[in-house]
């Protein structure tokens, strides 16, 4: 398979993508991925009893150009249905992928022009059970995709043509369910997860502060949970605030909802105030309206766009015709 290489995928590190599958806990991830199958299959399958479970083969084929993102999903999903999969070259983790006019030649010398798709993988198996997994497979796979593709272009912008040096990150606002998949997806992206669930790092939101009755209260209680292994998070509205959280002991601010120039301007008064403390900026943030947050006193822009507005990439998987 051909393909061309995209200016988003050169204007990153010449060294290959890092394999984040390691980071996976496979048997909870086989757990999922078993609960989807049988949602999607929960009783009789009559177009599986139509195709019959002879031994055929099927193309992934990548449609839209995009990052391609989320093959340990895709794995598990036929892994459980006694499919194998032999994955193409050109189907690595973190790549992006111009999807251009391909020649292919398939395990029958089958030679076909395809416009505008990439052909990622072969899939073997019965034939009921290729397509018994193809949609969840699908679905997985483009929404996996089009996280680390949003992830991707929000990193680009502000790494090479803003040249910050800070972290752009997603935010808890995920899928229900699905939230492995989509974190999963903002680090194939380039982008950091923020903190995975609840149990990760301390967030201490306005509900937060109003139930403790201060942000003082509120950060002297979670310190004496938290210890010094976790890190303690404040979400702010204004600059006293900022400033409140960070004397009672607060190693993160967040400043929620500001305008760009106070924003700035604030996290320099911080920064001064207090070297070490860590500042993030959040609230109605978008890729195109980032780079007016960006500075050098701000060092993390969250976005919960990009697990909550993002686009979808195209794949479909398609039986080879004997």
């Amino acid at each position: 398979t051909s393909t061309t290489t995209s200016p988003e995928s050169s204007s990153s590190s010449s060294s290959s993508p890092p394999d984040f599958s390691h980071l996976l806990p496979q048997k909870q991830i086989d757990a999922v991925v078993q609960q989807w199958l049988q949602d999607d299959h929960p009783s009789f399958d009559v177009g599986g009893l139509v195709v019959g479970s002879s031994e055929k083969s099927a193309q992934l084929w990548m449609k839209s150009p995009g990052v391609f993102a989320g093959k340990p999903f895709f794995d598990s999903v036929f892994r459980q249905l006694n499919c194998s999969i032999d994955w193409q070259e050109i189907a690595v983790e973190g790549t992006f992928i111009e999807t251009t006019t391909t020649t292919t030649t398939t395990n029958q010398n089958q030679n076909q022009n395809n416009n505008n798709k990439v052909c990622l993988a072969i899939v073997k198996g019965p034939v009921n059970n290729l397509l018994r997994g193809e949609r969840t497979a699908l679905n997985t796979l483009s929404r996996c995709s089009g996280v680390a593709t949003a992830s991707r272009k929000a990193v680009q912008i502000a790494k090479h043509q803003c040249h910050w040096n800070g972290w752009v990150a997603g935010t808890r606002k995920t899928t229900p369910g699905f939230r492995v998949v989509e974190k999963y997806g903002l680090l194939v992206g380039g982008a950091a997860t923020h903190r995975l669930d609840l149990s990760q790092m301390v967030m201490l939101k306005d509900n937060h502060i109003w139930s403790a009755g201060s942000i003082p209260a509120a950060v002297q209680s979670a310190r004496q949970a938290a210890g010094f292994s976790q890190k303690i998070e404040v979400e702010c509205q204004s600059l006293q605030e900022a400033q409140e959280a960070a004397q009672a002991g607060a190693d993160i601010v967040m400043l929620d909802n500001f305008e760009p120039s106070q924003l700035k301007q604030d996290a320099k008064t911080l920064k001064q105030q207090f070297p070490h403390l860590l500042v993030e900026a959040s609230g109605g943030i978008t890729t195109e309206t980032m780079p007016n947050y960006l500075s050098e006193h701000v060092d993390i822009v969250s976005q919960g766009k990009l697990t909550q507005g993002y686009s979808c990439i195209d794949y479909s998987l398609k039986i080879i015709h004997s």
